[in-house]
């Protein structure tokens, strides 16, 4: 059976939810695989707004649905 990889860099799922739980990891994580995919505008978005609600929300659909929250795809 093939590994799922998730979000976080092409990370396993347990590894890529242990990263969004932690505040700070989450963050960092999240503009860092953003600015990767070449979306720099979201990217910025992350870097500005990561520690608030967005960090709840990503954490709620990496346990549900193994992404981060793409709301801009700029």
């Amino acid at each position: 059976m093939a590994k799922s990889r998730s979000d976080y860099f092409g990370l396993g799922y347990l590894v890529s939810v242990i990263l969004a739980i932690i505040p700070v990891t989450s963050w960092i994580c999240g503009f860092v695989t953003r600015f990767m995919e070449g979306k720099i505008v979201a990217g910025l978005i992350r870097l500005i707004f990561g520690f608030t609600i967005v960090w709840i929300i990503d954490l709620i659909m990496m346990i549900f649905s193994k992404h981060i929250l793409r709301l801009l795809n700029i």
